[in-house]
């Protein structure tokens, strides 16, 4: 292997690290997106898990967490739009909602 591969092969690597990272940030803002318009759509206000007490903020990092590995984007991108009638029971963090709801009022 001559220095010319041995650059390609380094510049390759680090384009798809590159990939990878931008292709992570971008699912993550999707899913806070949808977080978020899945609290203001049940009345929750956002801000609740951000400038709550440090109970509420480690429960909003749950909510994200489970908002990031949820399997049911497009189901609530529908949801969040509309298209779809009823409640919010497909969405792992409904229960936790409910109970944020409850607390802050």
């Amino acid at each position: 292997m001559d220095l010319t591969q041995i650059s390609a092969a380094i510049i390759m690597v680090g384009l798809v690290a590159a990939c990878f990272v931008w292709l992570q940030s971008s699912m993550a803002a999707a899913s806070a997106k949808r977080m978020m318009g899945m609290m203001k759509r049940i009345g929750l206000d956002p801000w609740t898990i951000r400038r709550g007490d440090p109970q509420t903020m480690t429960i909003g990092k749950q909510l994200r967490r489970r908002c990031r590995r949820c399997s049911r984007e497009a189901l609530c991108e529908r949801w969040l739009a509309g298209k779809v009638e009823g409640g919010n029971t497909f969405c792992p963090n409904a229960e936790t909602f409910r109970n944020l709801q409850e607390l802050a009022y």
